[in-house]
C-alpha cells in the first residue's frame, strides 16, 4: 500500500479501538503459560501496546516491562488499573535496550510480522536474546501464513456481518517480499471507515534460521497455548527459543 507508514499505524485512534478488535478470549491461558515459563523470573514483552498481555501476567506475580513503539498505545495502558506498574521502553522492538536481562521475553499476537523486512525481524531475535538471562527463553507466537496459498495471492475476507454493518479485510500478498497488505473495511449506516496494516509473513522455519543468526536454538513448538501438539493442521505456532550454548 503506497504511503504506508508503520510509525504512525498503532496511532490515537487505533489505540483506543485496539483492545475491542483484539481480545481473542485466549488471553487467560496465554498468561498462565507464560508465567509457568517466568517461574518466577523478571519478563520482558515486546511490543507491549495497551498491556493486553502484560497486565493480567504481572497480577499473575510476574514483574513485566515492555518495549513499544507506539506512545498512543502505552497512553492507553496508563489508563487501565496498574497501568502505570509496568516500565515502558520506547522505541524499536528490533533495536531499543532496556539494560536489563530477564528470564522471559515473549512477542505474541503476528506482532513480529509488523517489522516489514527480513533483516529487521533478524535483528528482533537478536534484541531478544541480548534480553535474556543465560537460562532464559525467548517466546514467539504467529500464525502460520496462508495468503500465498490463496488464488491470484488477493482476496477479501468477511470479519464481521450484520443487519447494519459489515466488516471486511480486503487483502493483497506479494511473494517477492513475503509482505502481505490488508485494509480493514468498515461498511454502516455510521459511514465508512478504513484500517490498513502490512505484515512480513514467514513459516515457522525461517524463524528457526533467524533465531540461529541471534545465538538461539528452538527448544519446543506448541500449536496452542495449553500444549496442544504442533502439527500440520495447526493455525498457528507457540514456539520457544533458548540460547544455542545453554
Amino acid at each position: 500500500m503506497e504511503g504506508f507508514d508503520p510509525r504512525t499505524s498503532f496511532g490515537d485512534q487505533t489505540s483506543r479501538d485496539y483492545d475491542a478488535v483484539s481480545m481473542r478470549g485466549d488471553e487467560e491461558e496465554t498468561v498462565a503459560f507464560l508465567a509457568g515459563l517466568a517461574s518466577g523470573r523478571e519478563a520482558l514483552e515486546l511490543a507491549v501496546g495497551t498491556g493486553r498481555i502484560a497486565l493480567p501476567l504481572r497480577a499473575a506475580g510476574v514483574r513485566v516491562d515492555g518495549i513499544e513503539l507506539s506512545q498512543d498505545m502505552v497512553d492507553r495502558m496508563r489508563e487501565k488499573p496498574g497501568g502505570d506498574q509496568v516500565q515502558v521502553t520506547i522505541g524499536d522492538m528490533a533495536a531499543a535496550a532496556t539494560g536489563h536481562t530477564y528470564g522471559l521475553v515473549y512477542l505474541v499476537f503476528n506482532t513480529i510480522g509488523n517489522l516489514l523486512t527480513q533483516d529487521d525481524q533478524v535483528r528482533c531475535f537478536e534484541n531478544a536474546a541480548r534480553h535474556l538471562t543465560g537460562d532464559g527463553v525467548f517466546v514467539l507466537e504467529c500464525r502460520v501464513p496462508t495468503a500465498p496459498a490463496r488464488a491470484g495471492r488477493q482476496f477479501i475476507e468477511v470479519e464481521d456481518l450484520e443487519l447494519d454493518h459489515v466488516g471486511l479485510g480486503v487483502c493483497r500478498y506479494d511473494p517477492v517480499t513475503q509482505i502481505l497488505d490488508v485494509n480493514h473495511v468498515h461498511l454502516g449506516a455510521d459511514g465508512l471507515g478504513f484500517s490498513p496494516i502490512r505484515l512480513r509473513l514467514a513459516y515457522p522455519p525461517e524463524f528457526d534460521l533467524m533465531a540461529r543468526l541471534a545465538g538461539l536454538r528452538l527448544r519446543d513448538r506448541w500449536g496452542g497455548w495449553r500444549g496442544e501438539p504442533f502439527t500440520a493442521a495447526s493455525w498457528r505456532h507457540i514456539s520457544i527459543y533458548e540460547r544455542a550454548d545453554a
